[in-house]
């Protein structure tokens, strides 16, 4: 056969070979997920891994990588690369073989060695994504099961968001839920984890009532409007209460989301089409965020972050050492192992949110704290006699100009735990009885050198005369003996 057709068939086949494989690797995902669908995470995707989209591909479902070797179920805005939605897992799976999302009427997620992270409970016919993010879980058109009754940290246009629901942050401090006649936002720095729990509430918008009455044991719900605003909402369509955007009533073509931040504050955005632009937040002002300048930091105007101890400078994570930031007290194993930290000129950046006693002094505030376990400090005020008790790790305070306004805090200094105090006796002793050793038995040899000669000594034990490292060689034998 000719050179040149053979040329012309290998080029041929390599690319149809690289065409069908390009072809293959870019094949359309699914718009639903029936009976039997699998998946595993691909170790070669750094990022996302899409599993399931939207008919207008907008949004996908699929793995989220975390913290490098884990993985968050998730719904990602695709144009943005922004989770909308994340499953709350029991913990967070691997990015392994041995995690799988299934669906047997059930969507799972599990691993052979774990058990079950995640799962809807249902006995559906498929899995379907609707071009508004909600991930849905159906028979036949009848919905089983869907995301926008067990949000994440997002709310977006006409999601109902009720009284039995909560937004989470990302880092399971923060939350927000609805009362009776608001919505509040809640920092829980004594029990982090990924749910809301009760917590310290530190924003309490209620509804001015503009339009209609709130009628008295009947729920509220709250819902982001596509005209720009948060409106609470009660009976039919008209709202109690009206959180006005900055794009209020103005003709915005893209897409709105709430979302809860990591720092506590609850921010509204709106799509152009290239990017997200800030159009709300709750809290205006850094200063009033529970933790603005992170632990033991103190705020003042402008956000200018310091420490409440003057000697220290204030890092990333706060001021103090690491231990002050765990949430457990000072009860057990903790207890009288800290120090006092005093200032003057703080407050409490949401004190009128706070409940707190009526005392005649300084003093008496500060000693309901010291002989109190689970009390991590006070804020008293001379001019009205308010004490306030904090019974979670200190955050951020207040810089103010009243110096009638005393902070007391306690501060762990690094401490061992106080069963730690048995090893270190025992360790102590060990180190004694082998010092005790060691002096008996240089003893013991000055003894016989002193009554018989280095040379009969050395003869007689028959160790010949070398040099000093060997006998320091000896010496350290008998000390490892000793120790072990």
């Amino acid at each position: 056969m000719d050179t040149h057709i053979i040329k012309h068939l290998l080029l041929l086949t390599i690319f149809v070979t690289l065409t069908w494989t390009s072809r293959a690797s870019q094949s359309p995902l699914p718009t639903e997920l029936l009976v039997g669908f699998k998946a595993h995470p691909d170790p070669s995707i750094s990022s996302f891994q899409p599993l399931l989209t939207d008919s207008s591909g907008n949004y996908s479902l699929g793995f989220l990588r975390v913290n490098r070797d884990q993985l968050s179920l998730s719904i990602l805005h695709v144009p943005s690369s922004v989770p909308f939605w994340s499953a709350n897992t029991t913990r967070l799976p691997r990015w392994a073989d041995p995690t799988r999302l299934f669906f047997n009427g059930s969507l799972i997620l599990s691993d052979s060695h774990t058990g079950v992270f995640w799962s809807t409970y249902t006995n559906a016919d498929r899995v379907w994504l609707s071009n508004t993010s909600n991930l849905e879980m159906r028979d036949g058109e009848n919905i089983l099961w869907e995301s926008f009754k067990f949000p994440s940290d997002t709310l977006v246009e006409r999601q109902n968001f009720s009284n039995t629901m909560s937004l989470v942050s990302s880092n399971g401090i923060y939350s927000m839920r609805l009362g009776s006649d608001f919505f509040g936002l809640y920092a829980n720095f004594r029990y982090p984890g990924p749910g809301p729990g009760q917590g310290q509430i530190y924003l309490k918008h209620r509804a001015l009532e503009a339009k209609a009455d709130i009628v008295e044991g009947q729920p509220i719900k709250l819902i982001l409007q596509p005209d720009g605003y948060l409106g609470m909402f009660q009976n039919g369509s008209i709202p109690v209460d009206v959180e006005s955007f900055n794009s209020f009533q103005q003709n915005v073509s893209g897409i709105r989301r709430v979302r809860l931040e990591p720092d506590g504050n609850l921010k509204g955005y709106y799509w152009t089409g290239t990017s997200w632009v800030l159009e709300y937040q709750a809290i205006s002002d850094p200063c009033e965020l529970p933790s603005s300048c992170g632990s033991y930091g103190l705020c003042k105007p402008g956000q200018e972050c310091s420490c409440l101890d003057n000697r220290m400078v204030h890092g990333s994570g706060g001021c103090g050492p690491v231990v002050n930031r765990i949430s457990s007290d000072f009860c057990g194993e903790y207890e009288n192992g800290f120090k006092i930290l005093r200032r003057s000129g703080v407050e409490l950046p949401f004190k009128e949110l706070m409940g707190y006693i009526k005392m005649d002094s300084l003093e008496k505030c500060e000693g309901a704290c010291e002989g109190n376990c689970t009390c991590w400090g006070v804020v008293y005020s001379n001019s009205s006699g308010f004490c306030y008790m904090l019974d979670y790790p200190i955050q951020s305070l207040l810089a103010v100009g009243d110096e009638t306004k005393v902070g007391y805090f306690k501060v762990r200094e690094g401490l061992e735990k106080k069963e730690g105090g048995e090893w270190l006796g025992l360790g102590l002793g060990l180190l004694f009885g082998a010092v005790l050793i060691f002096a008996g038995v240089l003893g013991l040899g000055w003894y016989r050198w002193r009554s018989r000669g280095v040379k009969g000594y050395l003869e007689e034990d028959g160790v010949g005369v070398g040099a000093y490292k060997d006998l320091g060689a000896a010496s350290f034998r008998s000390i490892e003996l000793s120790e072990k």
